[in-house]
């Protein structure tokens, strides 16, 4: 059930990131590999207290930190893009 809720946490936090950053266009499958990797990120930014703080539920402050996450994971890939490009 764990490996379920981290894949829809996922699936719905690498949507949210493609949405923010118009300029990828990602896939379906890359959105949830993105969103996944951004939830430890985003878990080691926040050193999982993003649900103490807000006062959210679990599952939304969850979506959050992996959203943090995975907008980093992306400005981190805009950035090497701008630098490489010239």
């Amino acid at each position: 059930m764990n490996l379920l809720v981290t894949i829809l946490v996922g699936a719905i936090a690498g949507w949210l990131a493609d949405l923010a950053f118009k300029k990828f266009s990602l896939s379906l499958l890359v959105q949830i590999i993105l969103g996944i990797a951004g939830a430890f990120v985003g878990s080691w930014l926040f050193d999982g207290e993003i649900h103490t703080m807000l006062g959210l539920p679990e599952f939304i402050s969850r979506v959050i930190e992996a959203f943090v996450g995975a907008a980093v994971i992306l400005l981190v890939v805009l950035l090497i893009r701008r630098f490489t490009a010239k």
